[in-house]
């Protein structure tokens, strides 16, 4: 018999969706996958896009999990009350995996749980991650130990199946791979400033600029330049 292995996504309201969701398609492929779906409060919620989750678990219900997952948000307020922090904290403690998406791992780096490691976070705010002892790295993917963390939004699908080599294997991560036909041919080549046109990085700043602004405080200087 398979035995179970316990995934919990934190979320709060104002989560974004993808960043938990691609995960969330890519571990339910997981022998013994348990996905539980848990706040700080538990009951509905809604994710920053309007999408409903119902009936959500609490975290404080939950003894443990293998795995912790929290993705990021552009509202940081409800996902670093000190009730939320805590819950982090107990459950990251014992669990087999502490992992992060996007700004996600501002969160973690807030429940102190990054001091010393290594961890990726979304482009536009990777240089905040020394402000809780981590280290930035820009990496798609990023491990240290147990704990393991991706870029922005769209990471989490890469984020995840390298996850799922080293829980199950290469060869079972590589079909499901093939199973979900994750075959990424982006229609530009703006996915990242290094790549991204001049002109485009500038429009981001001036239409987003005051909205990344609100997950760290400060838009680094040189992000959106």
């Amino acid at each position: 018999m398979t035995k179970t292995f316990d995934i919990v996504f934190a979320l709060w309201p104002r989560c974004a969706q993808l960043d938990f969701l691609g995960a969330y398609e890519v571990f339910a492929h997981l022998p013994g996958a348990n996905l539980r779906l848990a706040s700080e409060h538990g009951g509905d919620l809604t994710g920053a896009l309007g999408l409903p989750l119902r009936d959500v678990e609490k975290l404080s219900d939950i003894e443990r999990c293998d795995l912790l997952f929290v993705g990021g948000t552009a509202d940081m307020s409800a996902a670093t009350t000190p009730g939320m922090l805590q819950q982090l904290r107990r459950l990251g403690e014992d669990a087999r995996y502490v992992t992060s998406i996007c700004t996600g791992s501002l969160i973690l780096g807030q429940a102190g749980l990054l001091r010393g490691r290594r961890s990726a976070t979304h482009w536009a705010f990777l240089d905040q991650l020394a402000q809780y002892g981590a280290i930035p790295d820009p990496a798609r993917t990023v491990r240290d130990g147990k704990f393991w963390s991706g870029g922005g939004v769209t990471a989490c699908v890469d984020f995840a199946l390298e996850l799922m080599a080293d829980i199950e294997d290469p060869t079972y991560a590589q079909m499901i791979q093939l199973y979900i036909e994750y075959n990424p041919a982006p229609p530009f080549g703006s996915g990242h400033p290094s790549t991204a046109p001049a002109e485009v990085v500038e429009a981001l700043r001036a239409r987003f600029g005051e909205k990344l602004g609100k997950i760290g405080g400060v838009v680094p200087t040189t992000a959106l330049t």
